[in-house]
């Protein structure tokens, strides 16, 4: 199954990485669901080309995806979508995210509250 609708866009006036921006987005897209369990994604030379960026990006992109649970992939069929929820392991990560996150938003001075608002109001998007 492939899908259609997959787009990723590159700032690249942005400090952030460009595998991380084609990685961020294919989980936006998984969350929002956009992409699903068994859509294929592009191979790394196809969306390089499409996007314009190295194709040794992309396949740190899409190794990263893979290594974190979203991707599997496989030489003959290439990425697919395939989001693995590894209890313990996804846990931590996604806690040592929010702890972060938490000691950003602190030395900022938002407040709990606030933080809690910001969360929602994400979480809400991606439904």
């Amino acid at each position: 199954m492939t899908n259609e609708g997959f787009q990723v866009e590159i700032d690249f006036d942005s400090d952030e990485a460009l595998y991380m921006q084609v990685r961020n987005q294919v989980i936006t897209q998984i969350a929002c669901g956009k992409l699903k369990k068994g859509d294929s994604l592009p191979s790394v030379r196809q969306l390089a080309s499409l996007i314009g960026i190295n194709m040794h990006t992309v396949n740190k992109a899409y190794a990263l995806l893979r290594q974190e649970g979203y991707l599997k992939i496989d030489r003959r069929s290439g990425a697919r979508v395939d989001v693995e929820y590894r209890k313990g392991d996804d846990d931590k990560e996604i806690a040592e995210d929010l702890g972060l996150l938490v000691a950003r938003a602190r030395c900022k001075g938002i407040s709990a509250e606030t933080l809690h608002r910001l969360i929602d109001e994400e979480y809400e998007k991606v439904r």
